[in-house]
């Protein structure tokens, strides 16, 4: 056995060793997709209390019910306490781990390092990390608590919310970080006993924010018999619950359009084929292998060094001694910074897997007519957005079921969380150049331009397509995420094959990042 495969063997088993302690540790990270339904939730609240004026008001009343339905405030209050009961499990059962690696007979853990050189990710979860992770639910559960009273209130259901508020009181009073859950909590209590205490708009203002604000401060001001305030902000939510609804018919009708099209467009290409065969849309090139001139090292060592070795050690090493040295802690950076941060990072990861490629296929220059092909001409444009059609429901449908297996937990994509919560204009253009445009371009120059030809030399391109899809969602780190992203990359595979051209692939892959990030926009902006 040469030098060099030993070094790819030992590089292989650390980055198994790392991708597993990923996957492992996102498997109690919660999805970013119940976040999302509760953001849609604060706008279906929102868009509930619109209710026009004149000759607009029937109107209106059908196109909200139509778009929320008949009790909205019934459905956002069962979501909030399905949401406030997975928080809780999830609670208990890092305590009891918790409680576990505390009596276990283990020496103590050693002085975490400094915030600015983040740990690598392990397996096993330290005390710190259980107790973080304890934190964040406790804060979690507080911020649920807060929300359902308030839905309790405006269903009339005061003595429940009373109850929920008091309990936020007396579990959390002795916990420093959650003193403005706790006052915001007992200014609500009195509030809804028709009582006011100091600071109490400051704090409703300050702790609240969205529909539940609107109704903090509606009852403010009714108990404090301000009428003229009470009106101005009747009339400002009023203009908030419009533009929700606009929103909402943009988020869910969009899709939905999109989603039936993408159904028909399915049926029909199933149904070329069985009548035309070989000659369908989908056959075409289906049986096609790629000539490729290099062995399974080298498609073992472009994996392994290019992409695995790179993001998941030089790059983290390179930016922990870059921060080091500049004294930044990425933690602490507002969401511009991380933006920039993150698009960095990013050039660093494509920048030497891409490397490592040219490097790789550099002694079998110059290549075939079909490697790494683009084409600008041709029908590229229709096989990637057609695919994307094909994709969505496709995705969703293996989405809804991976929901329901990993119920609400198994981690997301870092960038999406902050994407949401962003509200920098900025920020955002950086998040789509990352996500929409340098996503695409390396990710597919990897795993449909290199990695999927490569693999027709030893299997077919069926199967060469679901290996590369199944590897481009590990790739990802998180163990929720797998089946829907193995989803979309077998669309990716199928249209690269179909196509022949990285093109459409790309095209896809950034309408899919594109439509993501419109939507966490268009929800995020739903909580001011």
């Amino acid at each position: 056995m040469t030098i060099k495969r030993l070094l790819l063997g030992a590089l292989t088993i650390l980055a198994l060793f790392l991708v597993s302690a990923s996957l492992v540790q996102s498997w109690n990270q919660p999805q970013i997709q119940s976040r999302l339904e509760l953001y849609q939730t604060n706008l279906i609240l929102h868009a509930a209390e619109w209710r026009g004026n004149g000759d607009q008001a029937a109107g209106v009343e059908n196109a909200r019910k139509t778009l929320i339905g008949d009790d909205a405030f019934e459905t956002a209050l069962k979501q909030y306490q399905e949401t406030r009961e997975s928080a809780q499990k999830s609670l208990e059962t890092t305590q009891q781990q918790l409680e576990l690696a505390q009596t276990a007979a283990i020496p103590p853990a050693p002085k975490p390092p400094a915030p600015e050189n983040p740990p690598v990710k392990t397996a096993v979860q330290s005390p710190q990390q259980l107790q973080a992770s304890i934190d964040r639910l406790d804060k979690l559960i507080d911020e649920l608590d807060l929300r359902i009273g308030v839905l309790q209130a405006h269903k009339a259901q005061t003595e429940a919310a009373l109850t929920t508020w008091t309990g936020i009181v007396e579990r959390s009073s002795n916990r420093p970080n959650a003193q403005p859950f706790v006052t915001t909590a007992g200014v609500l209590r009195e509030l809804w006993n028709s009582r006011i205490l100091p600071d109490a708009e400051p704090q409703l203002q300050e702790n609240l924010d969205g529909w539940f604000r609107y109704q903090a401060l509606s009852r403010l001001y009714e108990v404090q018999e301000r009428s003229n305030v009470l009106a101005t902000l009747q009339a400002e939510e009023q203009e908030v619950a419009q533009q929700a609804a606009v929103k909402l018919a943009i988020i869910g009708g969009i899709p939905t359009i999109g989603f039936f099209v993408g159904v028909g467009l399915l049926i029909f290409l199933l149904a070329q084929r069985v009548v035309k065969g070989k000659e369908s849309l989908l056959a075409q090139h289906g049986d096609l292998s790629w000539e490729t001139p290099w062995d399974a090292e080298t498609i073992w060592q472009v994996l392994i060094v290019g992409f695995f070795f790179v993001g998941q050690i030089v790059v983290p090493l390179s930016l922990g001694l870059l921060n080091s040295a500049l004294d930044i802690n990425p933690a602490t950076l507002d969401v511009r910074s991380k933006a920039f941060y993150i698009l960095a990072s990013y050039i660093l990861l494509a920048s030497g897997g891409l490397l490592v490629i040219y490097l790789s296929v550099k002694p079998y220059l110059p290549l075939p007519e079909s490697w790494f092909r683009f084409d600008w001409r041709g029908n590229w444009f229709l096989w990637g957005a057609g695919g994307y059609l094909v994709a969505l429901p496709l995705v969703v449908a293996v989405s809804l079921i991976n929901q329901r297996l990993w119920q609400g937990q198994g981690g997301s994509n870092p960038i999406l969380p902050i994407a949401l919560e962003g509200k920098d204009n900025v920020a955002l253009a950086v998040f789509f150049l990352t996500a929409s445009i340098g996503a695409p371009v390396f990710e597919e120059l990897m795993f449909r331009g290199f990695l999927l030809p490569s693999l027709t030399r030893y299997v077919p391109v069926w199967g060469a397509i679901a290996a590369s899809s199944l590897l481009f969602a590990i790739a990802h780190l998180n163990v929720s995420e797998v089946l829907p992203l193995a989803t979309l990359g077998a669309v990716l595979g199928f249209i690269y094959t179909r196509s022949r051209n990285l093109l459409a692939p790309m095209l896809l892959h950034s309408l899919w990042n594109t439509g993501t990030l419109l939507s966490l926009f268009i929800l995020g902006s739903g909580s001011k």
